[in-house]
Parts: C-alpha cells; sequence; structure tokens
C-alpha cells in the first residue's frame, strides 16, 4: 500500500511551522507516522490533536484564496451528482455542490491536485470551481448522496470500475517539476500491471499535445486509459527504452527490444517496439503471459493427442487466430510439452518470450545482421528436428520453410486469420498449394476458450 499524499498540505506544511500553527518536530513525527499508516500528513495532525482541522481548513483557505465550506449541515444540489460518478467522488474525495451558468462548485479535500480537477472537467464537461471541505465530511456527504439505498445514489455507482488505476501512481507524485527515474520506473510498472488485471495483451503509447497517451488494446477496440504529462513524456520513453534495452538516444530508426517485468508473483516478458512518427516516436508493447501445460488450456485429450501424433511426422503445425488470440501462447505451451532431449527442438522468433528448458531458442538481432534471411540460410546446419519458425512474412520464406518438411523436418508456425472461412480463403492462392499439402495439424483459435484442431484426415476435406 502506498502513502496517501495531499498536494496541498505537501506545498503548505512548513507554512504551518512558520505561522506558528505546529512545531517542526511535530511535523517530522506526523509525515512518519502518516506513512506508516499509509494516510496523509493532515489527517494525522488532526487525528494527533497537534492542530484543529477547522483552523486548518481556515489556514488552506487564507494561503490559497480558496473559500472553505462547512459541509456538515449544507445540502448538495442532486441534479449535480451526475457531473461526477461515484469512482472518481471517492478516489479524488471531492463532491459537486452547486452549478451555475456553466460553473460547478465542488468541494475537495486536496484542491491543488490538479490531475483529480483535470479528470472533473474532461468527465463533467464543464468549467470546476473548487472549494476547501474537511475530508471526513465530503465522505460523508458521498455516503449519504450517492451510496444511501436511495434511487438517485444508485444510478452513480459505477459497478465496471477498474480495480487497479496506473493513474493513481502518477498522481501521488508532484509532476510539475518531473520526476526522478525510480518514480518513472515506478509509474511504468503501474501501468503494466493495469494492463495485466484488465487482461489487456497489447498497449501503446503516442505523442498527443497533452503529452504521452496510454492506450489499452482489446478486442480489436483502442481504450485510452490516460495521459502522461508533456513534462514526463521524453524521460518516460527514455527510462522505458532503457528498461528495454533500447537506445534512448535513437529515435529516427525503429527499435525492438525486450522486457522483463513481475506482477504481483507473476514473472512477464513484453516484447517493445519503437517507430518513429512525425509526431515523435510510438511505443508498442507486446505482453505474453508464462505457457501452460496442454492439459491446462481449453483443449481436450482428444485434441492434444491429434498435436502429439502431428509431432512425430514430418509436417507443418500450423496456428491460427486473430491477433491476441493466444497463437503464440499455444506454440510455448506445445514446445513445454514436448521439450526433452531426445530430439533437437529450435526456435527462430523476433523475440524470444520465456526461456524454454530443453528448446535452443534463437533470437534475431537485426544490429549485428543476425536477421531472418541469414538465419534460414544457416539453421539447417543446426539439424533441427522440429523447428518453431514464427510467421511466414515473404514468398521465399514460404517457400524455405516447406521445403524443409521434404526434410523430414517438423515445423510449428503461426498465421493470422479472423476465423476458418478467412482463412481457407487467404490459403486459397496459388502460393499455398504446396503448403496446404504438407499440413499435418491446424489448430485455429477463436479465443482462449474456445479452440478447433483438426488432423490431417480433416484437413484433406476442407481442401477438397
Amino acid at each position: 500500500m502506498e502513502f496517501v499524499r495531499n498536494k496541498t498540505l505537501e506545498k503548505l506544511k512548513y507554512d504551518l511551522v512558520r505561522d506558528n500553527l505546529i512545531k517542526y518536530e511535530d511535523l517530522e513525527t506526523a509525515e512518519q507516522v502518516a506513512q506508516a499508516q499509509h494516510v496523509n500528513v493532515g489527517q494525522v495532525l488532526i487525528s494527533s490533536g497537534l492542530i484543529e482541522e477547522e483552523k486548518l481548513l481556515k489556514f488552506l483557505e487564507s494561503k490559497l484564496h480558496i473559500p472553505y465550506v462547512n459541509l456538515d449541515d449544507y445540502s448538495l444540489d442532486k441534479k449535480c451528482l451526475g457531473y461526477i460518478n461515484l469512482n472518481n467522488a471517492q478516489k479524488y474525495k471531492v463532491i459537486p455542490l452547486f452549478e451555475i451558468e456553466g460553473i460547478l462548485t465542488v468541494a475537495m479535500s486536496d484542491p491543488l491536485d490538479l490531475f483529480a480537477i483535470d479528470k472533473i472537467v474532461e468527465d463533467a464537461k464543464c468549467e470546476i470551481e473548487p472549494v476547501i471541505s474537511s475530508e471526513n465530511a465530503i465522505l460523508k456527504k458521498i455516503e449519504e448522496y450517492y451510496t444511501s439505498g436511495s434511487s438517485v445514489g444508485q444510478i452513480f455507482i459505477d459497478e465496471n470500475r477498474p480495480k487497479y488505476d496506473w493513474r493513481d501512481v502518477l498522481n501521488e507524485e508532484n509532476v510539475s517539476q518531473g520526476l526522478s527515474d525510480e518514480h518513472i520506473q515506478k509509474l511504468i510498472r503501474a501501468i503494466l500491471k493495469q494492463a495485466i488485471s484488465d487482461d489487456i495483451h497489447e498497449l501503446f503509447f503516442e505523442h498527443v499535445p497533452e503529452g504521452l497517451s496510454v492506450t489499452f488494446r482489446k478486442d480489436a477496440q483502442n481504450i485510452t486509459t490516460g495521459d502522461i504529462p508533456l513534462i514526463l513524456a521524453a524521460p518516460f520513453i527514455a527510462r522505458l527504452k532503457t528498461l528495454s534495452n533500447l537506445d534512448p538516444t535513437v529515435s529516427e530508426l525503429p527499435q525492438l527490444g525486450k522486457l522483463s517485468f513481475k506482477v504481483d508473483d507473476m514473472a512477464l516478458i513484453a516484447s517493445i517496439s519503437a517507430f518513429p512518427t512525425i509526431h515523435g516516436e510510438r511505443i508498442s508493447i507486446k505482453i505474453y503471459k508464462p505457457p501452460q501445460k496442454l492439459s491446462e488450456t481449453a483443449l481436450d485429450a482428444k485434441k492434444i493427442n491429434i498435436i502429439h501424433n502431428a509431432l512425430k511426422v514430418p509436417g507443418i503445425i500450423l496456428v491460427c487466430g486473430s491477433g491476441l488470440c493466444g497463437k503464440t501462447h499455444m506454440i510455448y505451451s506445445i514446445l513445454s510439452d514436448i521439450a526433452d532431449d531426445s530430439c533437437n527442438i529450435m526456435t527462430i522468433e523476433s523475440i524470444t518470450k520465456y526461456n524454454l528448458e530443453n528448446i535452443n531458442q534463437c533470437e534475431l538481432n537485426e544490429h549485428i545482421g543476425f536477421n531472418l534471411d541469414k538465419a534460414m540460410r544457416f539453421i539447417e546446419f543446426q539439424s533441427p528436428d522440429i523447428l518453431y519458425f514464427e510467421g511466414i512474412n515473404t514468398k521465399e520464406g514460404l517457400d524455405y520453410f516447406t521445403s524443409l518438411v521434404l526434410k523430414n523436418k517438423t515445423l510449428i508456425t503461426e498465421f493470422l486469420a479472423e476465423n476458418i472461412a478467412d482463412l481457407m480463403k487467404k490459403l486459397s492462392l496459388n502460393e499455398f498449394s504446396m503448403f496446404k499439402s504438407l499440413l499435418t495439424c491446424l489448430i485455429f483459435l477463436h479465443n482462449k476458450d474456445s479452440i478447433e484442431v483438426f488432423d490431417k484426415k480433416a484437413l484433406e476435406k476442407y481442401f477438397a
């Protein structure tokens, strides 16, 4: 659990000492207690009796020239509750009071939290005017007006709010002067943690006027989750590239790297692609979860047996599906199942996702000239029995790939197709005629819970 900050008090805490409202030693002690108890320093100062809450609020009013409002006997305009949903009201400790001529007055315990104000303005789509109120009083009003069980309150309960929001970590720090490498790294971890929490496997960062947009991709839809402020855009990208073993000083050329990270107790791998655009580098991240055993997937015993039989004979095992459906995860599960010392199993990959025991994994490296063309010309000297070849992007690659089957190799590769009909249409092209004749197994992933497996006999009927 992180230390809960109040940006207003963080900015003005030493003024409390200068105005003789508290002693410096008491402030230091309160900060230590706040960090230990995961609350803000104002709560500790009040609860410990070092300063009365109303005196503290009046102090903030005089310093900020923002009015203080006592909410104890205040009646809110219920029509304004629709401007701020329950999730944001609780998260930012803010509640709407009234709206006059397009200006929404809101009570806040932390009126210098600019991220909270920006979010409220974004959702409410109107100008915001904050007033200062007691944090406890705001939370009581939220409970009274939003979750009291009345029909008014129930409308605004956000049942689908995310369990984790990376912006909470961003909001913990004062970013007006930028953040340290440690804080930026913490922000990177927070974004990746939310991606895993939301079952996201692809996300990207793009330059926008506000800074750097953070977009998650799910079910072929892009979901923008927020913006990293402009002051942090450059150091954020530089730190992310450094962690991924990319050159942070190079932005005019594409780069591909790999990032290892942990979310809770799960060790994960992500590929990081940096690509230059006229607006700045676009960073794409693809996250790969650790492979399961085939028996732990949605495959039943009959389908697993078809795959194992295909692995015993020369031919091509083709794994198909739409983008982000889990093709690579399935292939890694297959490789994990068959890895032993009895045969030479090799891979040719742009990025190795996980280290597999008893598998000779080869990672391409354009920087030193180890590209796909060179890998194809030299892999046969290694005498692979089973070879995983990551995707077929050229006619030359397709021809080479199929020629290995004629030399008694078993090959595994993947192919992008939205559905079976789309796959059949693509494979109907003349250049795939030899490739189709050598297929011994087709695995089609509709999603992680719906997987079809076809043996050679079934495929002959499809291609007849």
